[in-house]
């Protein structure tokens, strides 16, 4: 895998200060785009143990809350089969972190059994996120009020109460007057 970039101290991806891994490889392709370059599997930098490495020593402090997956797109088959040791390795050693998720597939649809970009780790990914922000970017639903979303048909999922509870369950923003989405 390739990355494209790492935010050490991102605000915009998820609540508090965060670290953002942007992932290389996307074929949604999807039309406005704001990361169009980081489609291609082989833009930026190899994902290596030394890069992994970084970005836990930077998840240490205490003011960040902590890591965004981005992309390009962290669900592609080959990017979950890289990614899955980093989320395993947060969640153990720094447990306290915790982790959004930016993808244009539905977790209800194309991340469960039998979709499209189910793989065998992709259940594990999904036991170590919290938020996963999932739908393609579509262009025409365009709202820049948004929180965390850019367009209105994205969903703001609560893993962790969507896992339990067997059905898609939608985050509860309290920076928003504790509204759901």
């Amino acid at each position: 895998m390739n990355y494209a970039t790492i935010k050490k101290f991102d605000v915009a991806n998820g609540e508090g200060v965060r670290v953002s891994l942007f992932v290389s490889g996307c074929t949604h392709k999807c039309k406005g785009c704001f990361n169009a370059e980081a489609w291609d599997f082989n833009y930026g930098q190899p994902y290596t143990d030394a890069v992994r490495d970084e970005i836990l020593d930077a998840l240490k402090p205490d003011y960040i809350r902590g890591l965004s997956l981005l992309g390009g797109e962290p669900f592609e088959p080959s990017n979950q089969r890289a990614l899955i040791e980093l989320l395993r390795m947060i969640k153990r050693e720094l447990p306290g972190k915790d982790i959004w998720c930016y993808s244009g597939y539905t977790y209800d649809v194309d991340l469960c059994a039998g979709g499209r970009a189910h793989t065998e780790v992709t259940d594990e990914m999904l036991s170590y996120m919290d938020v996963l922000v999932d739908g393609e970017f579509v262009e025409e639903l365009k709202d820049i009020k948004l929180r965390f979303r850019g367009s209105s048909n994205q969903r703001i999922i609560d893993v962790g109460r969507s896992l339990k509870d067997g059905c898609v369950r939608l985050w509860k923003d309290g920076g928003a007057g504790g509204t759901y989405y």
